[in-house]
């Protein structure tokens, strides 16, 4: 079996608290698109999706989360927090050490919540939003509240992650973790090991565990924040709305989060929106159907061209 492409090479940049590794592609003078990835998933979910959005000229730009890949913390005091507001102020950190005014945001799970608070608390940097699983900022005040069991059941990490057994057993085996997430979120897609050993390189990153560790404690009000993102959780807890135009996708085949049309959340989106369903796409839906993941990409820069100065957008 032949390897798998790679996104390569990788440059790096440093933000006040990271060292940033990421992928670039596409015209440098290009409208830039931040393509972010999930848990637990690497860079390679946009290895198709980015070749795709640099060829409709796009500046493509795909970073490591805190706690993938090479991507470093430049403190060895830094807490290593895997909270929201860590994650979205790593977005803005990173366009700032990147020289970026604006770009475009798009992601799913951890990327994508990324996305949504950038776009959320920063609207005047984000052009425009895809997001997969629409509005995914944590309501962390209802993090008690139960969801139907069968979708707790698939949820089994989150309860795992809160023990030391379930800690031991990340830092031991994160590429077994790994596999079963992916078979229940994705029981479409006939991935191979290939895959899955091309993305747990960027588990081998040495502060993997503790950044899911911290991220899973603390959506589930078992661990405190960070003392530096006090001020952004407490604008996060009001569930603030995003106002940039946004496209939403659910996959049609997503094993945890169920397909919607979008109603739910609807109200959490007051600028323009569009919202697809994809058929046959889990929760890795940009690597599973990267032609409908950069579709989305076109579609939402195109609501922002349709509704520029009419909306009070500026092209």
């Amino acid at each position: 079996m032949p390897d798998r492409p790679a996104l390569a090479p990788l440059r790096r940049v440093r933000t006040d608290v990271l060292e940033v590794a990421y992928y670039e592609t596409g015209p440098a003078d290009g409208d830039t698109v931040l393509l972010l990835h999930g848990f637990p998933y690497d860079v390679h979910s946009y290895v198709d999706v980015a070749p795709l959005l640099a060829e409709d000229g796009f500046r493509v730009i795909v970073p490591y989360l805190r706690g993938h890949g090479p991507t470093a913390f430049l403190s060895e005091a830094s807490p290593r927090s895997g909270q929201q507001a860590a994650l979205g102020a790593d977005v803005i950190a990173l366009m700032n050490a990147l020289g970026v005014e604006r770009a475009y945001a798009a992601g799913y799970d951890w990327g994508g919540r990324a996305a949504n608070i950038a776009a959320a608390l920063w609207p005047e940097r984000i052009l425009g939003l895809v997001s997969v699983n629409g509005y995914l900022i944590q309501d962390i005040g209802a993090a008690t509240t139960p969801v139907a069991p069968e979708l707790e059941a698939g949820f089994w990490y989150f309860y795992y992650f809160l023990t030391e057994r379930g800690e031991a057993g990340l830092a031991a085996d994160p590429t077994g973790v790994a596999r079963v997430i992916w078979k229940r979120n994705s029981p479409r897609w006939p991935f191979e090991e290939e895959d899955l050993a091309r993305a747990a390189e960027a588990f081998r990153n040495p502060d993997y565990t503790d950044v899911v560790i911290h991220s899973y404690r603390h959506r589930l009000g078992f661990a405190s924040g960070a003392e530096a993102y006090v001020d952004l959780e407490s604008r996060l807890a009001e569930l603030p709305p995003i106002t940039v135009p946004t496209v939403t996708l659910d996959g049609l085949a997503d094993g945890n989060f169920p397909a919607t049309d979008g109603s739910s959340s609807a109200h959490h989106f007051t600028g323009p929106r569009l919202h697809w369903q994809v058929p046959d796409a889990g929760h890795n839906l940009p690597q599973e159907r990267p032609e409908a993941f950069a579709a989305a990409v076109l579609d939402v820069r195109a609501l922002r061209q349709e509704h520029a100065g009419r909306d009070g957008f500026a092209n």
